[in-house]
């Protein structure tokens, strides 16, 4: 059997991503957007909607979700190129990344986007620590679509993204993909158990 490379195995994981998400929240009147390919489905049950997505500790919202335990997930369309690049292309530290972009308070405060396909206000309820980012499960407690409040268009994928996204941009997502890169590596086998917040009981 041959032996994989790591950039193989990378490669191969990259068909497991999820679509290409905006995660906004808020801490103290300070909210943060960012961008996220690691979100997906965590409940089959209808009538316990949940989702999960992880949360590199460098982001700037990674503290924001953990100290307030609350966070919005927006499903972007294939149209949304620019959002993508203000959300993921920079650090909250650097610049007010909502600014300008139009947003309303959700019902649990976080930021909601108005423009996006659909959006999931979650309450988190459990985390699971992998070293360079944290794991949220979040229950949804409210659901959207934006201003137009239908979905329309086609749902972002992080495949469409790479293909599509404009020649300009390659250099500087490369970059930061891994400078990413690095970082997880540096700090994926320091796991630390964490029980979340109001778990403590059970």
């Amino acid at each position: 059997m041959p032996i994989l490379q790591p950039d193989q195995i990378y490669q191969l994981l990259r068909n497991l991503t999820s679509p290409v998400v905006a995660i906004t929240c808020q801490r103290d009147g300070k909210g943060n957007g960012m961008i996220s390919d690691s979100a997906v489905r965590a409940s089959i049950a209808p009538t316990v909607p949940r989702l999960s997505v992880y949360v590199h500790k460098f982001n700037f919202s990674h503290d924001l979700i953990f100290e307030t335990g609350r966070f919005v997930m927006h499903l972007l369309r294939h149209d949304q190129f620019e959002l993508i690049h203000r959300l993921g292309f920079v650090s909250c530290r650097e610049r007010d990344k909502l600014d300008a972009i139009a947003h309303r308070p959700g019902v649990l405060g976080a930021p909601v986007l108005d423009d996006c396909y659909a959006h999931f206000e979650c309450r988190v309820v459990n985390e699971m620590d992998t070293g360079s980012s944290t794991c949220f499960l979040g229950d949804v407690v409210a659901v959207g679509h934006g201003a137009a409040q239908q979905p329309s268009g086609e749902v972002m994928t992080a495949a469409y993204f790479r293909a599509n996204m404009p020649a300009a941009w390659r250099a500087e997502y490369e970059a930061l993909l891994r400078a990413a890169q690095a970082y997880a590596a540096e700090r994926s086998r320091d796991i630390r158990p964490v029980v979340w917040k109001g778990l403590e009981q059970r």
